[in-house]
């Protein structure tokens, strides 16, 4: 059988995708690294140790960009669309899976349209109230919130994260109507709290520890199963409404059909740079822990997340929205 130039020539970009030349030639530029958040939040402060570190092993710059909005899709989505070459990273957030399970439709597919490199961080959240608030603890909150439904404000960093989604399981479990005061993320929810425009932040350490060391908030309780060890003697949300617990995740990816080779190499700068005492001392100051894992774990983990937050969302009544 006589093969034509042509048909040749066709096969060799794929041929060369899956070729160790791949990861040899990558990085040929800057690594865009792109999150959903806003300045200051977990996912940029994270992303930005990741970014650092990063690129003194691969010795080519890793530049955070900020796409802020819609709960992380906006970022999703412009990664999900990006050329499939390894030059363009995002930093994954729980509410990837939240806005699967939440949205009636997204612009991407949230697993078949990215390649999956690891899991960085895993992390709970901290119920917190300015520090003049009458509410002393969660049960003391709860039950201002029964006493006067609907008025009990909580923040979040846009609808459809999983800051969203802590405040409605609590209003959920706590058989109480909060009302929810989206953000873009950042430091605006913090504010919004200090200024009394919003009574309760739900949040991660990493936004809420410096006000809370600080005095100017007081934790009521963290989503972690147990105790979290930056935060001592502040009880878990299971202790009021038992059964409680939610922890999250942050992660990288790229854009579905980016070469093995690339991916490959990826996991393994991650999983390396996630063993330095640097990086892990960085990331307990975070209120996170460091969570590396290979391509297909974190794959099979946003599947399951997905069907996880379709049962809460089904179970507590909560509307999908648009």
């Amino acid at each position: 059988m006589q093969i034509q130039r042509r048909d040749l020539l066709a096969l060799f970009p794929a041929a060369l995708a899956s070729s160790p030349l791949w990861a040899q030639a990558w990085p040929a530029k800057p690594i865009q690294l792109v999150h959903g958040f806003g300045a200051g939040g977990n996912a940029d402060v994270i992303a930005r140790l990741v970014a650092q570190k990063l690129q003194e092993l691969i010795d080519k710059p890793v530049v955070v960009d900020i796409k802020s909005g819609a709960g992380g899709v906006i970022a999703s989505n412009f990664v999900a669309k990006a050329t499939p070459d390894g030059h363009s990273l995002i930093m994954l957030t729980g509410a990837h899976t939240v806005s699967a399970a939440l949205k009636k439709s997204l612009p991407y597919d949230p697993v078949k349209d990215f390649a999956f490199i690891s899991t960085v961080t895993s992390f709970p959240f901290v119920i917190a109230v300015r520090a003049d608030h009458p509410a002393k603890t969660l049960a003391d909150l709860l039950k201002m919130a029964k006493a006067a439904p609907g008025k009990t404000t909580f923040t979040s960093v846009g609808v459809g994260s999983t800051q969203h989604m802590v405040g409605e399981l609590v209003a959920s479990a706590g058989a109480v109507e909060l009302q929810h005061i989206p953000y873009r993320g950042g430091g605006a929810p913090v504010t919004a709290v200090f200024a009394g425009d919003v009574d309760v932040l739900m949040d991660t350490l990493t936004v809420a520890m410096p006000h809370i060391t600080a005095g100017k908030l007081r934790a009521l309780a963290v989503t972690s199963p147990s105790p979290w060890p930056t935060l001592p003697g502040i009880p878990t949300v299971a202790q009021t409404l038992p059964g409680f617990q939610v922890n999250s995740w942050l992660g990288l990816a790229a854009p579905a059909g980016t070469p093995e080779p690339v991916v490959a190499r990826l996991n393994a700068e991650v999983n390396k740079l996630l063993k330095d005492p640097e990086v892990l001392k960085s990331l307990a100051n975070a209120g996170s822990a460091a969570a590396p894992s290979n391509a297909q774990d974190m794959r099979t983990m946003v599947q399951n997340d997905i069907v996880r937050w379709r049962g809460v969302i089904t179970k507590s009544g909560i509307a999908q929205q648009d």
